[in-house]
């Protein structure tokens, strides 16, 4: 028996600048695992791919209380490290995405969502094959605020038109 469990699958199908995925979080799991699938843009510019927690009202999550670091693992020039603190969403949690045929793929675990008491964390990876910034990104981020979250959002400044998210539990035996 597999200890994924999928609890959400949503496709993209038309330009839009987010996409909520709400009531995916809850007491069953301590962890889950979102996995982004040919997340493409309407544009040729690249653009980052972000993502925004939504709280158990159903608001989306924007104050300045996010912090990330990220690792770029570049192909055309050295690696480079990206650091923020007090963002306004998780940046480049789902990576950096452009106009089709290209497209990103990423992984993003996050941990301890629903728990109202603790804060919520996420690791990150991704890939991003744009032309001659084609990366690997590896990160890592945290909402400062301790409030039950019960979904998120993915968001760039460059419309989204197709792809697919998926949302996991991760069981834990003991």
């Amino acid at each position: 028996m597999s200890n994924l469990r999928l609890i959400n699958e949503t496709e993209i199908t038309s330009s839009v600048s987010s996409v909520n995925i709400t009531d995916v979080f809850s007491a069953d799991f301590d962890i889950y695992k979102i996995v982004t699938v040919d997340i493409s843009t309407v544009s040729t510019t690249p653009a980052n791919v972000n993502l925004r927690f939504i709280n158990s009202s159903g608001s989306v999550i924007s104050a300045s209380n996010y912090d990330r670091a990220l690792l770029r693992m570049r192909v055309d020039t050295a690696f480079n490290e990206a650091r923020a603190t007090n963002g306004t969403g998780y940046e480049n949690a789902f990576g950096y995405s452009d106009g089709s045929p290209e497209a990103e793929g990423s992984v993003v675990y996050v941990f301890n969502p629903y728990n109202a008491s603790s804060y919520t964390f996420g690791l990150n990876q991704a890939f991003s094959p744009i032309d001659a910034n084609t990366s690997i990104h590896k990160g890592i981020g945290v909402l400062k605020q301790t409030v039950s979250i019960t979904g998120f959002q993915l968001y760039t400044s460059q419309n989204v038109n197709s792809g697919f998210i998926r949302t996991y539990g991760l069981r834990v035996d003991s």
